[in-house]
């Protein structure tokens, strides 16, 4: 069969999974995570890419992205997966594939979903386990967005912008956002990126609900 055709529309940012071959690792120590985002800034930059959220996981990364011209998305990805995998097989003696041949995503309607998918991404280190609390991943823009560090890496959303007039004021508002997390339309993001289709119009799926990993899989497997 055909690939599905990918949903880009103009004006509306991207929910991006690019995961591990085979879900193997890509990330082995702290100088692998440093290079990816060292490209990933790279081609934001030379592509006119606003990166609003992201989070480096153990087998897979998440970005949220605004894209000037959407059609460039795929040779965005294409162009940071190669330099990441030439650098990681070239330090590690070895050769092949790290990255899954084709990433997943979807639009994010931005006044329903935006800020939704914003803490879908940094709070998977959390759901994986890996950590207690979001701020104590060093490898997603949760401290960017919380005002604790500035990447120019991270560049908001005109939404995050208007939660105060000044940078104190958003961040803080934005660390208030991550006290009572209501994950209700975590699913709808999850379902629509594995699905490439649009947050909220996916028919959700009956049956008995799927059991649960076990503790020593919820890192590899988190979403």
């Amino acid at each position: 069969m055909p690939r599905q055709a990918r949903i880009l529309l103009p004006g509306v940012p991207l929910h991006i999974i690019q995961r591990g071959h085979n879900r193997q690792p890509c990330f082995y120590a702290d100088s692998d995570f440093r290079a990816y985002l060292n490209w990933l800034r790279k081609c934001a930059a030379l592509m006119d890419a606003s990166i609003h959220a992201y989070v480096l996981m153990t087998n897979h990364v998440h970005l949220l992205a605004s894209f000037a011209y959407p059609e460039v998305v795929s040779d965005f990805m294409k162009a940071i997966g190669q330099q990441h995998t030439q650098y990681l097989n070239h330090r590690l003696g070895r050769t092949g594939t790290v990255w899954e041949g084709r990433f997943k995503s979807c639009p994010v309607p931005t006044e329903t979903y935006l800020i939704v998918c914003q803490k879908y991404i940094e709070l998977n280190p959390v759901r994986a386990r890996m950590v207690d609390c979001v701020d104590a991943y060093p490898w997603s823009s949760y401290r960017d967005n919380a005002g604790n560090r500035h990447d120019t890496l991270v560049r908001p959303h005109y939404l995050y912008m208007a939660m105060g007039q000044t940078a104190d004021l958003r961040a803080r508002y934005y660390q208030g956002l991550f006290e009572n997390v209501e994950t209700r339309l975590f699913d709808d993001i999850r379902r629509a990126t594995m699905n490439n289709s649009i947050p909220g119009q996916v028919a959700k799926k009956r049956g008995r609900p799927a059991k649960n990993q076990a503790d020593g899989a919820s890192v590899a497997l988190a979403l």
